[in-house]
């Protein structure tokens, strides 16, 4: 059922076109990924849908009563509740509600002691209807619900009774978050939600977006997040909206070969253009009437040609960073640390070794001591017990969201090219248009950039200096995906050693070839990328359930698991057997009722009579159907 749809929306502010023509529909469970470019019109679309702004022209149609909830990216939520009560203003209706029925019980009790109560039956009636709809919505569990919600998102049972006003930014998001998710909207507008979210928390947020029974449309940087989540993918482009009905990585296939097809019409569109130049040249040059009449028609022609732009090339240079050291193969060593503040313990006997070549992922929860292992590392912070050893000919470079070791006053090309006086001028502009810098981009002031170029630009820097152990904390943060895709590329090609924390599990894919899990019980190493670390946690997750039971009730419970399936792939079977079948009925019954109407069946009343008594046939088989049906359907 279609809950949404926008025709030819359009928007501009002052002299800039935002968007054009939007034409889309939304239904009812749709999950959305909605991606394009930094600047072009996404969060314009969402604030047009939730009625924030207006467009300039188009028509948005939406269902009867629908309701759309919208989380902004920057979100503040000054209250002096506590976290637990901000949630639960969201049910106050259903407080409310407890509050009536617990006053109606009371009537109902002083009503009964009477002898003769007219009001008694009308009092009961309303309780029964009050209490019904209270259960429905949940009355018994709400409290729960919260609860398990705030949980989800990385709440602990003591930050549920903090007051609000003492959170952190990231934290007052995910009270946004939290309280939007339990307002149930028919459409759920999410700008960004797994900034500041954890994996674990991320995790939980993919399961309750797939279980979601709205529509839910997602702006995110987040690939594996969407790649889990959506089944459509608009991308905004050129003021645009293309749609893909397909996952992420399925988008991107599909997405090189529209590239690919767009230029050959390109190069093609060039080609006629550049021939009839030519042949209106000729014409021009001929003189005569004649040829002057013709030139001016294949110009007007020309004129009328609507010019495709130049597509973006998919293709990129391959730049294979070599460090100017070569490292020993021992990098790095990390024996039994211990790291407290104050009596907290943070970390408690920490191993484990990176190898040369190695590109190693560090994860686990916020605050579990990730960056404070890293400033350990580079010596920043003292650690109270164990060894810390660098290996032999191991220099390092650590890549921070700040940049704070870019010198502002620097051209973007000077910063690199004074630090690499022997590269040439092709092997520099090469080198810098790997990272998205072209044309007079590369002659702009570093304090020009946005955080994201300045990010690419330390990168660089980083990669063509003369570290060979490189130290990440969140390179990924506040980049869009072209930018994630040039920092993936080039850490594919570079030659060095990595340890990097991310909680962007698709960027984990790409690069890692080990992951290391950091949590209160220590270090675990697992030796391969993050979709191979899910597989083992899920299999020792298998493993100990299974160590609990004997092999008898494993066989007995998977045959019950097989039987159960089997049963519900045929209850589905039935159900759409039946569905087709009344929907025959159904029209069958249409078609007599047209028939029916006709004004010249009314001379002949033996036939109004044969086709009544077939409509009430039909009718009754119907009504047989649809009981069947709803029993199906309940089970």
């Amino acid at each position: 059922m279609i809950v949404l749809s926008c025709n030819n929306i359009s928007k501009t502010y002052v002299v800039n076109e935002i968007l054009k023509d939007i034409t889309f529909t939304v239904k009812n469970g749709d999950k959305i990924g909605v991606i394009g470019l930094n600047g072009s019109g996404k969060t314009t679309l969402f604030n047009i849908l939730a009625g924030k702004v207006s467009q300039d022209s188009g028509d948005i149609y939406t269902q009867k009563d629908l309701k759309i909830g919208y989380l902004k990216q920057h979100t503040g939520i000054v209250s002096n509740k506590t976290v637990f009560n901000e949630c639960l203003q969201v049910f106050d209706p259903i407080i409310e509600m407890e509050k009536r029925l617990r006053s109606l019980e009371q009537k109902i009790s002083m009503e009964g002691a009477k002898d003769k109560s007219h009001i008694l039956s009308n009092l009961m009636d309303e309780y029964a209807y009050l209490l019904e709809e209270f259960s429905n919505k949940n009355g018994y569990g709400f409290k729960s619900e919260i609860k398990g919600v705030l949980k989800g998102l990385g709440f602990s049972d003591e930050e549920m009774d903090k007051e609000v006003n003492v959170l952190s930014g990231g934290q007052k998001a995910r009270l946004s978050l939290a309280k939007l998710l339990l307002e149930k909207p028919n459409i759920l507008l999410l700008d960004e939600p797994t900034n500041h979210l954890d994996i674990d928390a991320i995790s939980w947020l993919e399961n309750y977006i797939k279980e979601y029974k709205g529509a839910a449309l997602i702006i995110s940087h987040d690939r594996y997040f969407l790649d889990n989540t959506v089944s459509r993918i608009f991308h905004l482009e050129n003021l645009n909206l293309k749609i893909y009905n397909t996952n992420y990585s399925k988008y991107m296939e599909q997405r090189k070969k529209d590239l690919e097809l767009l230029k050959k019409k390109y190069e093609n569109q060039q080609k006629e253009i550049k021939r009839q130049e030519e042949i209106i040249q000729r014409f021009f040059n001929y003189g005569g009437q004649r040829y002057i009449r013709q030139a001016q028609s294949r110009q007007k022609m020309l004129d009328k040609m609507k010019i495709l732009s130049k597509p973006t090339s998919s293709k990129k240079a391959k730049i294979n960073f070599i460090p100017k050291i070569k490292s020993g193969r021992d990098v790095l060593r990390v024996e039994n640390i211990n790291k407290s503040f104050g009596d907290f313990k943070l970390l408690e006997d920490i191993n484990f070794t990176v190898y040369r070549g190695e590109k190693v992922g560090l994860i686990g929860p916020n605050g579990i001591g990730k960056t404070t292992l890293f400033k350990m590392i580079l010596g920043e912070i003292p650690y109270d017990d164990g060894i810390i050893t660098l290996g032999h000919h191991v220099h390092t470079g650590y890549f921070e969201q700040e940049q704070v070791k870019l010198n502002l006053d620097k051209t973007v090309i000077d910063e690199i090219w004074d630090d690499n006086p022997n590269f040439d001028h092709y092997q520099i502009r090469s080198i810098l248009s790997r990272f998205l810098f072209i044309g007079d981009d590369i002659f702009k002031e570093v304090r020009e950039l946005s955080g994201g170029e300045r990010g690419r630009l330390a990168l660089l820097k980083m990669m063509t200096s003369d570290a060979n152990f490189l130290l990440m904390d969140e390179p990924t943060n506040h980049l869009d995906i072209d930018s994630k895709e040039v920092l993936e590329d080039a850490i594919n090609d570079y030659e060095g050693t990595l340890f990097i924390i991310s909680h962007d599990r698709y960027f984990l894919n790409r690069v890692t070839n080990k992951i290391l899990e950091l949590t209160e019980e220590g270090i675990k190493e697992y030796l391969g990328n993050y979709d191979y670390y899910l597989e083992k946690k899920n299999e020792i997750i298998i493993e100990e359930e299974e160590d609990f039971k004997t092999k008898t009730q494993i066989k007995l419970e998977r045959k019950r698991e097989r039987e159960i399936l089997e049963a519900e792939r045929k209850r589905k079977r039935e159900i759409t057997e039946l569905e087709n079948i009344i929907e025959k009925k159904e029209m069958d019954i249409q078609n007599l009722d047209k028939l029916l109407c006709d004004h010249e069946l009314y001379d002949n009343p033996d036939k109004i009579v044969k086709l009544s008594k077939e409509r009430e046939n039909l009718q009754s088989d119907l009504d047989l159907l649809y009981n069947k049906w709803i029993k199906l359907t309940e089970n």
